[in-house]
């Protein structure tokens, strides 16, 4: 695994809960195109957030406390997942989403678990940050995710074994 990138110097990582889930909804509409079908919806993750292991965590810039990105993520047992992530378009490419994969990194290895998972559509730009970290292709899901318009796009799954030298 490389070494953690810079953070932005402003940001602070906030543990989110349902109530919150506005912010999130709003930055999700931006940051993913309805072409690829990869966001969620409200219910899905309103479902979700209450069970054993999940993390909603908002990335916030300090002075204004507005809201720049988000992850969620899963643990059981020894394993976590990246759910979800995604910063506002505006700020993408400034280092917050290197800031939130690296703090899944961290909080799921500080948590115990020992090897990390996530999904991406393969094409997604996203893939040469996870990868650049260290996740490789453990496997593909053919036609994963599905467009608006009833497109199909396979699904990489990548794997990350933090404690592994």
């Amino acid at each position: 695994m490389s070494s953690l990138a810079p953070r932005p110097a402003t940001l602070l990582f906030e543990r989110a809960e349902v109530d919150q889930l506005d912010e999130v909804m709003a930055i999700m509409a931006g940051a993913f195109s309805p072409d690829y079908g990869e966001a969620w919806t409200r219910s899905q993750c309103a479902g979700i957030m209450p069970m054993s292991g999940v993390v909603l965590t908002v990335a916030r810039e300090q002075a204004s406390a507005e809201a720049r990105g988000f992850s969620l993520l899963r643990t059981v047992a020894d394993e976590a997942e990246l759910l979800l992530i995604g910063v506002a378009p505006r700020f993408q490419r400034s280092g917050i989403g290197r800031a939130l994969l690296d703090h899944f990194i961290a909080h799921s290895s500080g948590c115990g678990a020992r090897r990390l998972h996530l999904e991406v559509r393969d094409g997604n730009l996203a893939a040469g940050m996870y990868r650049a970290v260290g996740f490789a292709v453990a496997g593909r899901r053919h036609h994963y995710y599905r467009g608006a318009d009833g497109s199909q796009f396979d699904a990489l799954t990548l794997v990350l074994e933090p404690n592994q030298g």
